[in-house]
């Protein structure tokens, strides 16, 4: 059985969500790879992105496996502390 899920990346300048039909049993990771977002904006390194659901990070992307209805995110590195941009 296949299940739908949806890879998301976004900038402040541009945003792209891809819909997938993938394998029942897909982690995050392989989602993201299949995603082909990797090779569409600059600077996503799959092997280091942190990954999340829905909003909520994943700790391990290889192992998370998706259920049908997920939304896969690629989170970009923080440019600064939000604590330390508040000061």
């Amino acid at each position: 059985p296949r299940i739908r899920v949806e890879v998301a990346y976004a900038l402040p300048e541009r945003q792209r969500i891809v819909a997938l039909e993938v394998p029942q049993g897909t982690t995050v990771f392989q989602a993201a790879e299949r995603s082909g977002l990797a090779a569409q904006f600059d600077g996503i390194d799959l092997e280091t992105a942190k990954m999340g659901i829905f909003g909520k990070v994943v700790a391990n992307p290889r192992t998370q496996v998706l259920e049908d209805g997920d939304r896969v995110e690629l989170y970009r590195p923080l440019r600064a502390d939000p604590k330390d941009a508040r000061k």
